[in-house]
């Protein structure tokens, strides 16, 4: 008589990570996701931890979260995943001002994004 359990949105043999409320632009994050896309997860861990970016410390956090998850809740083995997708997406965008010349506004925006990690297993040919 409970309710239905909900379907995965992924697959079996994947698993996802979502990090919400990024102070930083799309295009920016996108830079950083664009770097570790299709890679294994220990090669992309050690591009994050040794990029200049700022935002690479988030989606490194993201991407360790993806792994956990992986482990721990889809029982999926470390060593095989890579990232399978890495997308960026807008989120609310904070709307500022200041005080220009002859009586203007100069308007400065202040944009969110956030990030959306999924990693794979894959079975290595030997």
């Amino acid at each position: 008589m409970g309710k239905e359990k909900n379907p995965r949105r992924v697959a079996d043999n994947e698993a996802m990570a979502k990090l919400r409320m990024l102070r930083t632009s799309p295009q920016k994050l996108n830079l950083v996701a664009a770097m570790i896309r299709g890679k294994k997860v220990e090669k992309a861990l050690s591009d994050l931890t040794f990029s200049n970016k700022r935002i690479a410390d988030d989606v490194k956090k993201c991407l360790q979260s993806a792994i956990a998850n992986a482990e721990n809740n889809h029982n999926l083995d470390v060593d095989e995943l890579v990232v399978a997708e890495a997308y960026v997406g807008k989120n609310l965008t904070m709307k500022r001002g200041r005080p220009r010349a002859r009586g203007r506004f100069g308007r400065i925006i202040k944009p969110f994004s956030e990030l959306t990690i999924k990693v794979r297993q894959i079975e290595e040919q030997a």
